[in-house]
């Protein structure tokens, strides 16, 4: 700076002296100078601070280098090598233009620090995918016998059971595609530690399990593509018109109050969707889908006495029609799964049972989510239908059956049901939640009891079973989450007194 200052004073020398007094350029030359001081000082501020981002960025890159490759981040001070341009005259442009050039080189910085954040995983298509999931340790307590000790759903009466078990893990990749249609194209997978190694009516059931079970299970995939207000996507998943699920860190394999209300099952659908109101937005949703039913865990795979067949078609498939679903609901303002909604839902599919019948089973459902007063939200699910054993209802059955000893045929019966659950949950903070929840799924006993099956399973004779859950989750961080649940199982048969069982669990998770 002493040049330009000197190239000044020799500019003031060479003015000719009735152009103005020695006093008034001495002024405006001390002036100059100030200003140059100024903008000096804002320049080596200007270099310490990028300086610390450098320093920053340098640390960042060595911690993503011990986790993995990384890109190298061009240097803070290779993007300010640049020689800065020359103060002007005035003192506020030279200002405005310091703090110009600092926000560029900031904006920059957080860029490049973006794009080292962006974790991703190799894929043949080349398109991001992401591993998400959850390893998640459960310890159990249950004082009765039930019929599946690590995931209860029913109690079965007898002696309880103590254990612990790492299966409920949780393994999931979520995809971005490409744009077509005017679309963005998405995908997702679940699959856990829960599936099914042998025997029992449940190897032909998906959604189901088996006290043996020691493989990896799909759970849930989603596929499609989604515009502002559309989306269209194949899925296996729980129903539409069961959008909701209570909440538990102890039960994943199976999802809380499953068989107690909550019309979980997992089945292929290929569903549309379509918001009324721009995204985000409260608004009007309507929904529609297919869905391939699957049987209940209780349906015989072949009529008894009959040759059997591998992979026999479910009693919907025989039907040769595919099951409808829709859906009709408000959202309030927000773009995640969890934001305030009342909706209500319809559901029909035809079957040809293997005992040769035909029966229809269908549902008309209400759901809700809704915020309270001091952090309180209200959530819950009802239903009232027929045959719901393929969507998680009905006590394990779509009908009852028997023999008819006059005849080569049989007595048979589609099942009435009705049920639901509910559950408050109170938030605390972000760290700390309590949710209490109860949940009821009740076959009409009028119907049942005349297909009461003397020394049968739990299961076959099961009329109503209830659910109580109240537990507390913990997360210390946004990765680890510990948790403690009570839960009240009681199930009554068509005849006889009803078994209950005592579940207590402890649950503690790391998300990844």
């Amino acid at each position: 700076m002493a040049p330009l200052v000197a190239s000044l004073l020799l500019s003031v020398r060479s003015v000719p002296a009735q152009s103005a007094t020695r006093d008034v350029l001495a002024q405006k030359v001390q002036e100059l100078n100030d200003a140059m001081t100024r903008t000096q000082a804002l320049l080596e501020k200007s270099q310490h601070e990028l300086e610390e981002m450098r320093l920053q960025l340098s640390d960042l890159q060595r911690q993503i280098a011990l986790g993995g490759p990384a890109t190298a981040i061009p240097a803070a001070s290779d993007a300010s090598a640049s020689t800065p341009a020359e103060p002007s005259r005035d003192s506020s442009d030279s200002n405005d233009a310091a703090i110009q050039d600092l926000r560029e080189r900031q904006a920059i910085q957080e860029s490049e620090i973006a794009t080292q954040e962006q974790t991703k995983v190799e894929s043949q298509s080349k398109y991001p995918v992401k591993i998400t999931g959850m390893l998640l340790m459960n310890g159990f307590k249950n004082t009765g016998a039930v019929d599946l000790a690590a995931s209860p759903s029913i109690a079965t009466g007898g002696s309880g059971s103590t254990g612990a078990t790492l299966r409920q893990t949780i393994l999931g990749f979520d995809a971005l595609g490409p744009h077509i249609f005017g679309a963005r194209s998405f995908a997702d997978l679940r699959v856990d530690m829960f599936g099914i190694q042998t025997g029992g009516a449940s190897t032909s059931y998906s959604g189901y399990y088996a006290s043996n079970s020691a493989f990896v299970r799909l759970r849930t995939a989603h596929a499609g593509l989604y515009w502002d207000r559309t989306q269209v996507f194949f899925a296996l998943d729980r129903p539409i018109l069961s959008p909701d699920s209570p909440t538990s860190l102890t039960a994943t394999a199976v999802p809380p109050l499953a068989w107690s209300g909550n019309l979980w099952t997992w089945n292929p659908q290929a569903v549309i969707t379509q918001a009324l109101a721009p995204r985000g937005s409260a608004g009007v949703e309507l929904q529609a889908a297919l869905i391939d039913v699957g049987d209940a865990p209780l349906t015989p795979v072949v009529a008894p006495n009959s040759t059997p067949v591998s992979a026999a078609p479910s009693s919907a498939e025989q039907s040769s029609r595919p099951g409808v679903e829709a859906r009709i609901a408000f959202d309030g303002p927000g773009r995640d799964d969890g934001r305030a909604h009342i909706g209500a839902g319809g559901f029909f599919a035809p079957h040809v049972s293997s005992l040769g019948r035909n029966f229809d089973s269908w549902a008309g459902t209400m759901d809700a989510r809704m915020p309270l007063v001091a952090h309180l939200e209200f959530s819950g699910n009802f239903y009232r239908g027929a045959a719901l054993g393929g969507l998680g209802g009905g006590g394990y059955k779509d009908f009852a059956w028997a023999p008819n000893p006059n005849t080569s045929g049989y007595y048979f019966r589609p099942l009435d049901d009705v049920g639901g659950w509910a559950q408050l949950k109170e938030t605390a903070s972000e760290r700390l939640q309590f949710n209490a929840a109860f949940g009821m799924d009740n076959v009409f006993a009028g119907q049942l009891r005349h297909y009461y099956i003397e020394g049968g399973s739990p299961a076959q004779n099961l009329a109503r079973n209830l659910t109580y859950v109240g537990n507390v989750i913990y997360s210390p961080s946004a990765y680890l989450l510990f948790s403690l649940e009570y839960r009240h199982l009681e199930s009554a048969p068509v005849e006889g007194l009803p078994s209950a069982s005592n579940i207590i669990g402890l649950g503690a998770g790391y998300k990844f």
